[in-house]
């Protein structure tokens, strides 16, 4: 069923259809919108978010809708993942669904208890979020932790995933920004020798609070967006449905909201399909939060391959493809990243590691 929902969703990017007889193969749902930390890149100080969790009745309800079609879901958005006390029982739910499950954490709550836990899950990838490799860049970027405790949170986790011989992939992540630009080979260095972790993980940032100028020019948009075909779709807390993350956090309108229609209903709504339109039709540029994006885009090669192969294969290719890129070791078309405001050294890159 899934590899048929792919085979439909790939001729549909294809043929640069507006209407779809699939459902997105990914999605993002962010199962509680609290945070503990105030991080200035993030989204979230400049989207005042309430202190609430996403009703059982709406995580179900995506869930089933997408339960023939979806490959797997993260367990990210604008809140800390293990902030929701169901965070475990989602989980299980969705592995019941035949649903992989994938979260990013800041660390902060990873004692040894929630270790144990969430080794107990049958969670399929968790990105440590470890933003410098200093306690004066880290603190910087991550307002009300502690260096040396998420640090040791991390490592420790690293460990008993190691020692239980769990095959969760544990991929310890950096965000490169102004103050951490320099400490990308120390961290590396650091975490390619933290027994348990799988992958270490450099990338830019693809959020504008830091570099508000930033984005796509026109120019850029001579191949449609992957997201519009194959996702993941971002969806709130409170089951608003936005095509991607990036147009919640550059302030676009939900296309959708759980529970009031159903997903396929969603997936094909008006606003959708126009902005399918624009975007086969290389005028991306006129969709406002499109031109204000600064995530970056893929070639039709590429995207069609992310639909050829199980999400969990192209999981992990997609850092040895996007290594090989920024490397040059492939042509620089095929991942295109949004222009700098200004002239800087290559904001990406990847390294990885087996253990």
């Amino acid at each position: 069923m899934r590899a048929w929902n792919r085979a439909q969703l790939l001729w549909g990017y294809l043929r640069g259809k507006q209407r779809l007889n699939a459902l997105p193969v990914e999605f993002i749902v962010e199962t509680t919108a609290k945070c503990n930390l105030y991080c200035p890149m993030c989204p979230r100080e400049t989207h005042k978010q309430p202190k609430e969790d996403m009703t059982d009745a709406i995580f179900q309800r995506l869930v089933q809708d997408a339960s023939h079609s979806a490959e797997h879901v993260m367990l990210i958005g604008l809140g800390e993942p293990f902030l929701d006390n169901k965070i475990f029982e989602r989980i299980e739910y969705c592995d019941r669904h035949k649903i992989s499950t994938l979260l990013s954490t800041n660390g902060t709550l990873l004692d040894e208890a929630t270790c144990d836990k969430i080794l107990r899950t049958p969670l399929e990838h968790i990105t440590l979020s470890f933003d410098g490799s200093t306690k004066e860049s880290f603190e910087y970027y991550r307002k009300g932790a502690r260096f040396e405790k998420v640090r040791d949170n991390f490592v420790r986790f690293a460990r008993m995933k190691k020692e239980r011989g769990v095959k969760v992939q544990v991929v310890a992540q950096m965000v490169r920004m102004e103050r951490n630009w320099n400490e990308v080979d120390d961290f590396v260095r650091f975490w390619s020798n933290v027994p348990g972790v799988d992958q270490v993980r450099v990338k830019a940032d693809e959020t504008n609070l830091m570099r508000p100028d930033s984005g796509h020019a026109a120019s850029d948009w001579k191949h449609p967006c992957h997201y519009l075909w194959r996702g993941p779709m971002y969806v709130k807390h409170n089951g608003d449905v936005y095509p991607c993350c990036q147009s919640y956090m550059l302030d676009g309108a939900p296309v959708g909201r759980i529970g009031d229609a159903p997903l396929t209903e969603i997936w094909n709504s008006e606003a959708m399909q126009r902005m399918r339109r624009l975007h086969v039709a290389n005028r991306a540029g006129e969709i406002d939060v499109c031109s204000k994006c600064c995530t970056t885009i893929p070639h039709p090669i590429l995207v069609a391959g992310s639909l050829i192969f199980h999400g969990r294969t192209v999981r992990n290719l997609l850092p040895l493809v996007e290594r090989l890129t920024y490397l040059s070791k492939l042509p620089n078309r095929l991942l295109r990243p949004p222009k700098p405001p200004a002239p800087s050294e290559p904001l990406v890159q990847i390294e990885s590691t087996k253990r």
